[in-house]
């Protein structure tokens, strides 16, 4: 089933490291939500460049610690074979913030770990 609502097509379901150790974001699809394509704007069109590639970041605060404290619970956390972080989890299906009927906490808690990941500054 295609998503079909904005929450779920923009805004992060959680976060990947790939083998580099750089960190993208990902909507309910697993898919990247940033892309390196170059985007004319103007007030009419909007014209794409040819280049396309997911945008990865390494950042060097992001501490295993910080990635547990910003999942909140072990199930929001998968590990690889060396028993290093490589995605987690913002919300589960249970706490999806968009759902019929929310729950104030479900919103408060998916923007906390938010802001948490707001504060983490690109290493260049």
């Amino acid at each position: 089933m295609a998503l079909s609502d904005f929450f779920r097509i923009n805004l992060p379901y959680g976060i990947h490291r790939n083998s580099n150790n750089e960190w993208t974001a990902f909507n309910r699809e697993y898919m990247p939500l940033g892309w390196n394509k170059i985007i004319n704007m103007d007030s009419t069109s909007i014209t794409e460049g040819e280049t396309e590639k997911p945008i990865y970041a390494k950042y060097s605060k992001l501490t295993d610690k910080k990635l547990q404290e910003i999942a909140g619970s072990e199930n929001m956390i998968h590990y690889d074979s060396d028993g290093k972080i490589f995605r987690i989890y913002l919300y589960d299906d249970g706490s999806v913030p968009s759902r019929k009927n929310p729950s104030k906490k479900d919103w408060d808690n998916y923007f906390e770990k938010i802001k948490m990941l707001s504060g983490f500054m690109a290493v260049r």
